[in-house]
């Protein structure tokens, strides 16, 4: 044996001895945990969730929005979607995540690493395990995709009159007053939903698994008002606005439905059970809604159609987000099938009675489905029930949170977008003219035309 190979066995054999003769708490400290490190295989599968959740946006919904639009608004609903998309990605960065997930803050609020300042590719982002951290790189970019697609849902009401540059001014202002602050407070630490206890009470911190609050009912709820504000398109109720192309409208839906692995599966923020939960709920929920809604047609007297097969298929999708991994699949089903069914007479019933034109059921399927999902998840997170719930808490101290966490949803987005929409308005004017409407918003607003004929 050499003399470094002596020296190293000595010292190798003094350090054990060392360390067996310390106290306990001695031996406890220097045998603290490693520091988290991240996991290669689990970081790979938040960046295709990313890709997948951008995918949903486009191709995905500007398909299926553009498609159910008449073909003289097919571009403008496209860009729209794109270019909403792309903004709400600029402002992320700059300052949105500071707001939503920054080091400082309040309940409500949060701020810092504006500009991303501080984060490297050494960074690394909170998750749900102590061992595994994500690198921050990774987890801006996710929870980015999830702010460009909300803001994109909301002009699914108010397509085919509102002004291109009135979308991009409303969609800035959205995001900074509505969005970012609802964001932090379910999903960031410190965050008034994310924590128990809320107004004093010994109520439970809400569930929101992948978004239906700050996703769908923030979207759905802000859609209506906008849609309100913004008026009635010339001649609804009064001339025929059928979709231009279902087929269209068929392909976004697959590819929302795909993409909504990488929603609801990779908000696990890892490659685990509960992504694997959360990607079975999102399988037989969706399953179960395309055929309740068929389903509701038939019983109301209608044939089966394509449109209410992607309907269903959006208001399932919408439902099991909240609880993609606060369920159990049998839960999912129930709740699949009962958010498509009250979503079918929301957009069949309730919309026509009522008389506004939420021109694509943003509202009657992301904030109608959004709310029952919300509300839902109270139930089926109970393990009696099939959910991944400890039993600790009861199914009525659930459902109140929930209530309470929808009901602060959509007082603070039906205010946020009474503002947004207000100063939009007054900077650039809300509609376009008459004569714009009435040619397309494609000639009028881009100057293309989205088919030669």
């Amino acid at each position: 044996m050499t003399f470094a190979n002596k020296f190293a066995a000595g010292a190798g054999a003094a350090g054990l001895a060392l360390f067996a003769a310390l106290p306990a708490w001695a031996q406890d400290a220097a045998a603290a945990a490693p520091a988290p490190v991240v996991d290669k295989g689990d970081t790979a599968w938040m960046m295709v969730s990313t890709v997948l959740v951008l995918a949903m946006i486009l191709p995905g919904l500007a398909l299926f929005y553009g498609g159910l639009t008449r073909a003289k608004n097919m571009l403008s609903t496209m860009t729209q979607v794109g270019a909403l998309a792309c903004l709400a990605m600029i402002i992320w960065v700059v300052y949105g995540y500071g707001l939503a997930f920054g080091p400082e803050g309040n309940a409500f609020i949060s701020w810092g690493k504006f500009f991303l300042a501080g984060v490297t590719p050494d960074s690394l982002a909170d998750t749900f395990s102590d061992d595994f951290k994500l690198p921050e790189y990774v987890f801006i970019s996710f929870q980015m995709t999830f702010a460009a697609i909300t803001l994109a849902l909301v002009i699914g009401a108010t397509v085919e009159r509102m002004k291109f540059s009135a979308a991009l001014i409303f969609g800035a202002i959205w995001l900074t007053i509505v969005y970012f602050p609802i964001a932090h407070m379910v999903w960031a630490a410190g965050g008034f939903l994310f924590e128990g206890g809320m107004f004093g009470t010994s109520l439970p911190a809400a569930l929101d698994f992948a978004g239906g609050t700050v996703v769908h009912i923030n979207a759905g709820v802000s859609a209506l008002v906008a849609s309100l504000m913004l008026g009635k398109r010339l001649g609804y109720q009064k001339e025929i606005m059928a979709p231009h192309s279902l087929t269209l409208t068929m392909v976004g839906t697959g590819l929302l439905w795909v993409g909504w692995f990488g929603f609801n599966a990779g908000s696990a923020l890892e490659a685990n059970g509960s992504a694997a939960l959360a990607m079975i709920n999102t399988f037989v929920a969706t399953a179960s809604a395309a055929l309740a809604w068929m389903l509701a047609e038939k019983v109301a007297g209608h044939k089966p159609s394509a449109l209410g097969f992607c309907s269903g298929i959006i208001a399932g999708l919408v439902a099991v987000t909240p609880a993609a991994g606060n369920s159990g699949p049998f839960g999912a089903i129930v709740l699949g099938a009962v958010a498509s069914v009250i979503c079918f007479y929301a957009v069949t019933v309730l919309k026509p009675k009522l008389g506004y034109d939420d021109a694509l059921d943003a509202f009657g399927i992301h904030g109608i489905g959004g709310i029952v999902g919300a509300i839902g998840t109270g139930i089926v997170y109970a393990p009696g029930l099939g959910g991944p719930g400890d039993g600790s808490v009861g199914i009525g101290a659930q459902v109140a949170t929930q209530v309470v966490a929808v009901l602060v949803a959509i007082v603070w987005a039906t205010i946020g977008t009474v503002i947004a929409v207000t100063i939009a308005k007054a900077l650039t004017g809300l509609r376009v003219s008459e004569e714009v409407e009435r040619e397309g918003l494609d000639l009028g607003e881009h100057g293309e035309r989205a088919y030669n004929y």
